[in-house]
Order: structure tokens, then sequence, then C-alpha cells
């Protein structure tokens, strides 16, 4: 028994009435599906990934006016251009493999279970360290589940030991997506909003349709000249791999290192920054934590025009073409070859002025100069770092509310500076104060002290003093406060 990605129905959907349904790669344009719904959040995202990528490998829009002229969904167009690729995706069998090694790989048979990012690896198995990652849940798999666990491992592979490679974004990218309808249209409508204007690919460019590019003595595979974004930005081959499988199900995978080693590439779907103008491009990861307001620059929002930061090509596209909807947001946030927290939310999509976009960043920076100074104030309240460091998430959580707010001000043409540090400073101020003085006539005097000098040099700085206060004034554009004859601010 084998499996074909194009003509075999093997992708877990969810259909507008709640019922769930497996269908084949060309059954996306059925209007009555809208979202994969396998049982992880990262394989749903892989899989909206790879449904872009076949769009785009197989029949994409020449230009912005094609794509306006073909948003209508056309299954029987789609499902005459993926056809032609059907003998390059076949999961198992004598001739090339979707995603794996070029040649039979001789080895050790690891568990499946190597495919899933939060598996414990053998050496974390071995000294049972894996209390966030897991062991032995995947002894085997089915067809369909492998071949999406294979193409999530390959599109954001981690750091997995001497010579095997990361994904071409490296260990867990940050991926953008963007959402035209915030989940009220079908997968249709949210695919075709992220598919890159070209020309189609060819089977044959597949990197499992040639031999393997090796990486043993630090080869790089760069991208096509002339090709900004090349179909292989979508099926990256950085490990090399080969299933094993038994009565219809995966058992086991063989691993050699030093596949494909990926430099200077760039994926449509994830943002992008550089340490200085003229240098490498680097994918931008998620951090762990809650998505919201604070990260919004260089990923869903400019970040500036210093040439630093790039958002992703599917949100610059979507703007000239439509604009609206809201961004996805996703990646594994990784401690090297460790996962620590997937992020998954959902943003506004951001259409502003350029004055529109420098108060916007005005904002997040006043922000987080008053969460540091929030953060250095609970230093004689909460002794742990890790402790003051919630608090100033929830500095954050608390106030993403009125940032909203104050972003439809920003959309009118509105400046919401003032009322901006006026927002920040009863936050910080009311969340010091209920963590400081509630019980405070148990402390030592020395210690009720310094807790007061905290609350006081807080306060200044949203009057404008000091290091930080300084920050937020000029990160709003306020005026500073004035200086007293012979004081220093």
């Amino acid at each position: 028994m084998t499996l074909n990605l194009i003509a075999d129905p093997w992708i877990a959907v969810r259909c507008r009435d709640g019922a769930r349904r497996t269908i084949a790669p060309w059954q996306m344009a059925e209007p009555e599906i809208v979202a994969p719904d396998w049982h992880r959040p990262d394989f749903d995202i892989a899989c909206l990934e790879l449904l872009i990528g076949l769009v785009y490998l197989a029949d994409p829009p020449a230009d912005r006016a094609d794509w306006k002229r073909r948003r209508a969904a056309d299954s029987a167009r789609l499902r005459e251009s993926l056809a032609a690729f059907a003998p390059a995706f076949n999961l198992l069998g004598d001739g090339p493999r979707f995603l794996q090694d070029f040649e039979p790989i001789k080895g050790e048979d690891s568990p499946p279970d190597m495919l899933f990012i939060d598996s414990a690896g053998a050496n974390t198995a071995r000294n049972n360290a894996d209390v966030i990652v897991h062991r032995g849940r995947y002894p085997a798999l089915d067809l369909p589940e492998a071949a999406m666990a294979l193409y999530t491992f390959q599109a954001f592979a981690p750091s997995g030991g001497a010579g095997n490679r990361t994904s071409m974004r490296g260990g867990g990218p940050l991926v953008t997506l963007v959402d035209p309808y915030e989940r009220q249209g079908s997968l249709w409508d949210l695919i075709w909003a992220n598919v890159p204007c070209g020309q189609p690919g060819r089977a044959e460019d597949l990197p499992w349709m040639r031999p393997t590019r090796v990486s043993d003595t630090g080869q790089q595979t760069l991208p096509p000249e002339g090709a900004p974004f090349a179909p292989e930005a979508f099926f990256g081959q950085p490990r090399r791999l080969r299933l094993v499988a038994e009565g219809g199900r995966v058992t086991g995978v063989i691993q050699r290192p030093y596949g494909t080693n990926y430099a200077l590439w760039k994926h449509p779907l994830s943002p992008y920054y550089r340490m200085k103008p003229g240098t490498e491009w680097l994918p931008k990861h998620p951090r762990a934590g809650r998505f919201g307001y604070r990260n919004w620059l260089g990923i869903i929002a400019e970040q500036s025009k210093d040439e630093l930061s790039e958002l992703a090509l599917c949100l610059r596209d979507w703007n000239g073409r439509q604009g609206g909807g809201s961004v996805i947001v996703a990646g594994w946030a990784m401690d090297n070859m460790k996962p620590r927290d997937f992020t998954l939310s959902v943003q506004p999509v951001l259409d502003l002025a350029d004055d529109g976009w420098a108060c916007l960043a005005g904002l997040i920076a006043a922000a987080e100069a008053a969460a540091l100074a929030l953060r250095g104030a609970l230093e004689p309240v909460l002794a742990g770092g890790e402790a003051r460091e919630a608090e100033r998430e929830t500095f954050f959580a608390e106030t993403e509310a009125r940032f909203l707010a104050h972003l439809d001000t920003i959309r009118a043409g509105g400046d919401p500076a003032a009322d901006w540090l006026s927002d920040l400073r009863r936050q910080a101020m009311g969340q010091f104060e209920k963590l400081a003085f509630d019980g405070i006539e148990t402390r030592e005097t020395d210690q009720m002290q310094r807790v007061f000098d905290a609350w006081k040099f807080l306060g200044l700085a949203f009057a404008g003093y000091g290091k930080q206060g300084r920050e937020i004034f000029e990160a709003l554009t306020l005026p500073p406060p004035e200086r007293k004859k012979g004081k220093a601010a």
C-alpha cells in the first residue's frame, strides 16, 4: 500500500457545518471546506503552507491582475494542473519519494516519533529529562499522518545534532498567513490570499527528484538566480530521511546526517530581519509566551524605513491585492533543540498611512520602556527575575485592549500619545501598588523604604524623568519635562 499526495484523499479538513472530511489537495477549492483539521496546531499550519506551496508550484497567478481574475475557486482547473505533478508525490515505493532521500539509505530505524518537534530525542529519553517534550507517543503512523508529520518536520526542522540540518528558515520559524475573512470564508480564500505571483514550477526541480545535495563538507544550496521565490521554498528537504513501512503503516524512520544546507533562501510566508543594510536576511522566530501588540513590529507592522526588517511577502502583497482581514501568527519557540512553546495567534491586518506607522511604532516603544520601568521597580517586591518578567507580561496583556482602541484613533488620523501615556501610567502604578503595598506593614523598615523609593521613581518615569522616562516621552514625541534651575533630570 502506498499514498499519492496529489491523487489520493488524505488531508483532514473541517467543513462549514462542522463535519470532518478527508480530501485530496485539489478539493481545497470546494466552497464548504473551511480549514485543515489535524489533531495538532503545527500540522494545521504546515498543511496550509503545503497547500499554498502546491498551488504556487502548479498554477500560481502570473501577476496581481491575474490573482484578482482567478479569486473564485476552480476545482477542475486545480485538479488538472496538480495532476501533472502526481508522479513526484508518492510517499512510499521504489521510485522518488516525497521529501525523502533520493536513494535508499542504510541505518538503524528510529521510531516515527522522531518526526514530531515536541518528541524527546534519544539523549533526553535516556536521561529521563522529557518534561516538556514527550516520548513514545507515536510507535506507528498511518500514511496520511506520516505524510503530514514528514512535511511539518522538514518545513520547521530544529537543530538535531551533528550534521542534521535545520529547515531553510531555521528551527521553528515564525509563520504569518493572511486570513482575508477572519475565518468566515472558505479554505480556498485563505490559500489563494497567500499564493505568491510567479510561474509554474517543474517536478524535476523538487529536491527529492534528484540526487540529494549533501553538505558533509559545508556545501550550501543557494536559491536559483532570477527567481525571487522558487517552489523549493515550500518543499525544502534539509533532513536525509527514509520512511520504513509495514502493513500499511509507517513504523520507523532512517536518518542520515548532512542533508541540504540552505543559504540565502527566503520564504514568502515568514518575516525577515538583518543586522545592518546589505547583510544577509535572517528569518524571524517566535519567542515563548503570548503574542500580542508588543510583538507586532517587523512581523505584522512595518518597523522602520532603515531596511533592517521585512514583513512576509504574503502580507506585503495583500495590501496591494485587497487589504483587511486578519493575520494568523504561528510557530515553535525553540531553545536550540528544545521546543518551549507553540505560538498560535490571530492579529489584525494593518494598513496605515506613513505617519500612522511611525505613531504605532512609538506607542509600542513607549510600552516597552514602561514595562521595563515596572520590572525594575518591582525588584524590592519580587525577588525572582522570572516573577518580575511575568508581571511584565501581565502589563502588556492588561494594556492590550486600550492599545487596540488607540489603533482606531491612528487609523482615523489622530494621535493618542497623551492618552496612551495615561493608560501606561495607570496600569504600571496600579500593578505595582497592588503587589507592593498589600501587607507592607509586615516588612522591615528598610524594606519598606526601598519599596516607597521604587514607587516614587516609577511615578517619576511617567513624568518623563530618568532613563525610562526619557525613552517613554521620546517614543511618544511628547515634550520633556522642564528642568528646574540647578537640577538635573
